[in-house]
């Protein structure tokens, strides 16, 4: 199993999570092959204008409102999603995000 996390701009995020859902990859996983969270994250991603640029005083210096992204899923569907995640999170940008792949070692449901 692995893990995808993904850091995008937060203008992105709908068109991301519609491209997950409507993939082949999605659709062919069960339910305990996948689980998507998306939390709002503050972060250091290039604003993409000046309405995205903040300040925060808790961290002292600029950042964003992003969204991080969490998907477990089984590692044949590995680079279909990954490629989905890039193409839907493109901003024009040279550096609009990153996605990282990591191996989960175990996981085990809540019954």
């Amino acid at each position: 199993m692995k893990e995808i996390k993904a850091y995008i701009h937060r203008n992105r995020v709908a068109e991301v999570i519609n491209a997950l859902k409507s993939s082949v990859a999605w659709t062919t996983m069960s339910n305990d092959e996948h689980n998507l969270t998306a939390y709002m994250v503050k972060g250091s991603l290039v604003p993409l204008d000046e309405g995205e640029r903040r300040y925060s005083v808790d961290l002292g210096d600029e950042v964003i409102d992003e969204y991080k992204l969490e998907l477990h899923c089984s590692e044949q569907h590995v680079d279909e999603l990954v490629k989905l995640i890039v193409a839907s999170a493109r901003t024009g940008q040279a550096n609009a995000g990153w996605v990282y792949v990591v191996d989960v070692l175990s996981a085990v449901p809540v019954v």
